[in-house]
């Protein structure tokens, strides 16, 4: 049974958002093909990624929460996490966007990309010999740069709500495979590589991953979305 661990964490983090896909005041279903398309485009870079941190050690996986199946290095399952949680934001984000009108929180963008890429870059010079506190933190910056000065989208601000909204769920899940009521963690970490700064067990880095791996899904998310079915943003 301990072997199912990190496929019944997957799981459990999808099924209601999947099930209520289908419910006929969201009909978030018509939007699978948008979805897996910006997913898996936006997993093609953090597979690899991930794939390289395991090769170098900075972190590994516990294979007694493991089917046992493995594709370069990776236990299937964190191969499926790059579809699995991204379904479970862009889910969250769709319905608060469906239900509200949020368009005035865009003044708060400039505010947000600011502080943000103040405090990464203030992290990266302080902490240049961790190699992904320094990776993640450069990572964002540019995603943050890109978005608002380039592309100049306007849902950042909404995006981060929405974010902030999913660590209730981020902080359980994580919590798990990071070792929370487990004998040993799933994931584990080389302390030489990380700010040593944990919320619970959780290393700060990973909230700051997922936040960058949101913000690119949902862009991808919004452009391939039909013109005619894109709720309001």
């Amino acid at each position: 049974m301990m072997q199912y661990t990190y496929s019944l964490i997957l799981f459990f983090t999808v099924i209601i958002c999947f099930v209520a896909s289908f419910d006929r005041r969201l009909r978030f279903d018509r939007e699978f093909v948008p979805f897996f398309k910006a997913s898996v485009i936006v997993a093609l870079f953090f597979i690899a990624w991930d794939v390289w941190f395991t090769s170098r050690g900075v972190w590994w996986f516990n294979t007694k929460y493991t089917l046992g199946i493995e594709l370069a290095g990776l236990p299937l399952e964190e191969w499926l996490f790059f579809i699995f949680i991204p379904f479970s934001c862009i889910f969250t984000y769709f319905c608060l966007d469906k239900f509200f009108r949020w368009q005035h929180l865009s003044a708060f963008n400039n505010i947000i990309v600011f502080v943000s890429i103040i405090v990464c870059a203030v992290v990266a010079l302080r902490y240049a010999d961790r190699m992904y506190t320094l990776v993640t933190a450069v990572v964002t910056i540019v995603t943050l740069l890109v978005f608002h000065f380039v592309m100049r989208v306007q849902w950042i601000s909404q995006a981060s709500l929405v974010f902030t909204i999913l660590m209730l769920g981020f902080l359980p899940v994580n919590g798990i495979l990071t070792g929370t009521g487990l004998e040993s963690p799933i994931v584990n970490y080389n302390p030489a590589d990380f700010m040593g700064i944990r919320v619970f067990t959780i290393p700060i880095e990973d909230a700051v991953y997922g936040y960058t791996q949101f913000l690119w899904v949902l862009y991808f998310f919004k452009k391939f979305q039909p013109r005619e079915h894109e709720p309001n943003s």
